[in-house]
């Protein structure tokens, strides 16, 4: 019977309609859930939270898993697209009478972002591994001083005040867009190119694969992809400062990716959404609220000692949870593997022998 359902479920995720019609549905979704208040409007702003991290998880992956480097600038991208974009929504582009110019502003932040990734790229010719990372951090603090040190940026004092421009829509359309451009490159020649420079880049150099663009087109993709998360992220916090945008910020996203699994966009996809999710329901107010059907001789003892200390653990616990998911699974969730439906006709036809008869995402480690 198991061995049946297997087979179903194989043939049904073959289907090349699959894809399509869940897009559909999520699109309808996104306009319906708020215009018919279908959710909470709590849980639609976890549902655009999970949209942007698995944009921001998706886009480091590029990077630190497909391509093997390590880098911690990913939070200086999102910096750079969110103040890019704040200050044409606020100073330069009259959303408020143009609403549909909002995407135009979240656009020239990614480019914005991608232009400083461009700069990063540089260094990546000369350096691997940890000079990369220490490299990519002073990156980050650079980014973030410059921020402190204009005024006309806002200073440390961060910019209050954004028009709340960020829907569900609009979040489901950047998630959906970006992560089709990143599947595609990454089952382009330029992909192709990156997952051999993550094995061995001196003999990709000797095979003819133009190393030095393979990385400019990686990074500068990247840090677009970030620089659009930010974007979308200040337009819906509605306040940003260079506080946000710190190291810790950049150990989230890296959370994300290596929680989820490395070289994998269905395993970013997993990270990002059980991360953010699993935070939120790890807030004091959040578990409360989940708790609150037990009888009061239960739960009151429980809020006292368990439930109002969440505050302080809870960002304990999900680097905890990172600790024993590297221990048990070293490249994460997913890690090296694939949802079949990222996974292109002729890839899968190419590979059929090693995801015939399995109810396992796709392997890719040897599709490299």
């Amino acid at each position: 019977m198991n061995v049946l359902l297997i087979k179903q479920w194989n043939l049904l995720l073959e289907n090349d309609w699959l894809v399509p019609v869940l897009l559909i549905i999520g699109l309808g979704l996104s306009f319906a859930i708020p215009e018919y208040n279908l959710l909470s409007v709590y849980v639609q702003l976890i549902l655009m939270y999970v949209g942007i991290n698995i944009i921001l998880a998706v886009s480091l992956n590029l990077v630190n898993g497909y391509m093997g480097e390590f880098s911690l600038a990913h939070a200086g991208f999102m910096a750079v697209g969110a103040y890019s974009s704040v200050l044409l929504t606020m100073k330069v582009l009259p959303v408020s009478d143009f609403p549909l110019l909002f995407p135009c502003a979240v656009l020239i932040g990614g480019l914005v972002a991608a232009l400083f990734g461009m700069l990063v790229a540089i260094p990546s010719f000369k350096v691997r591994g940890d000079y990369l990372a220490i490299i990519t951090l002073a990156f980050l603090m650079i980014v973030k001083s410059m921020i402190e040190n204009i005024d006309f940026m806002g200073g440390p004092r961060g910019i209050p005040g954004i028009m709340r421009l960020t829907t569900l829509p609009w979040v489901f359309f950047w998630t959906v867009t970006l992560v089709w451009i990143v599947r595609n490159f990454v089952y382009s020649k330029y992909g192709r190119a990156v997952m051999a420079i993550r094995e061995d880049e001196i003999a990709s150099d000797l095979m003819s694969v133009n190393t030095k663009q393979v990385k400019f087109f990686a990074f500068m993709l990247s840090s677009f992809c970030a620089g659009i998360a930010g974007a979308l992220f200040a337009h819906l916090l509605q306040f940003i400062s260079p506080r946000i945008f710190d190291i810790t910020k950049s150990t989230d996203i890296l959370i994300m990716v290596y929680l989820g699994g490395i070289a994998s966009l269905g395993g970013s996809i997993l990270g990002a959404t059980l991360y953010t999710v699993l935070l939120e329901i790890l807030r004091p107010s959040t578990m409360a609220a989940l708790l609150s059907w037990l009888p009061s001789f239960v739960f009151d003892p429980l809020q006292a000692q368990l439930i109002n200390h969440l505050g302080t653990w809870r960002m304990v616990i999900m680097p905890l949870a990172l600790i024993l998911v590297m221990l048990y699974w070293p490249r994460g969730i997913m890690g090296l593997r694939e949802f079949r439906g990222f996974i292109p006709r002729a890839d899968k036809k190419a590979h059929s022998h090693n995801v015939h008869d399995r109810d396992v995402p796709y392997d890719n480690s040897d599709c490299r």
